[in-house]
């Protein structure tokens, strides 16, 4: 379920995907898409979040960021797939790294606590399953 829009982060999206569109098949780089929008820096993050959140999904257009390119709609799924598995890569990071540096010394001191259990089990899971997806 998409959440409701408000109006400026609408607009900010229109403006966003109008540039991008206009680009393709190139990318955009966050400085080239304030000077095309004439949005500040903030305004265009916001206007990205939008097209994440709803205009994507409406226009069936993936929005997609590589280093070399900036933000881009691409046709090809191969460039869709590489950025899903580079962004469950940063989310298995952030992960374990919560595991690694929260949750194990608190079961390590209180091995019993059932909080700390539940997390470890649920997160197994999770963590297994992200770990497949960035392959």
């Amino acid at each position: 379920m998409a959440r409701q829009a408000r109006p400026l982060a609408e607009h900010y999206g229109d403006l966003v995907r109008v540039s991008l569109m206009e680009a393709r098949p190139a990318g955009l780089q966050t400085r080239q898409l304030v000077s095309a929008t004439r949005l500040t820096k903030s305004q265009v993050a916001r206007g990205v979040r939008h097209l994440r959140d709803v205009g994507a999904a409406e226009h069936l257009t993936p929005i997609i960021w590589r280093r070399r390119d900036g933000y881009m709609f691409s046709e090809d799924p191969a460039d869709w797939i590489e950025y899903e598995k580079k962004q469950f890569q940063q989310i298995l990071g952030r992960l374990t790294r919560m595991i690694t540096g929260t949750l194990d010394p608190h079961l390590a001191r209180y091995p019993d606590d059932e909080w700390a259990q539940l997390a470890a089990a649920q997160l197994t899971g999770v963590r297994a399953t992200l770990a497949q997806l960035t392959r």
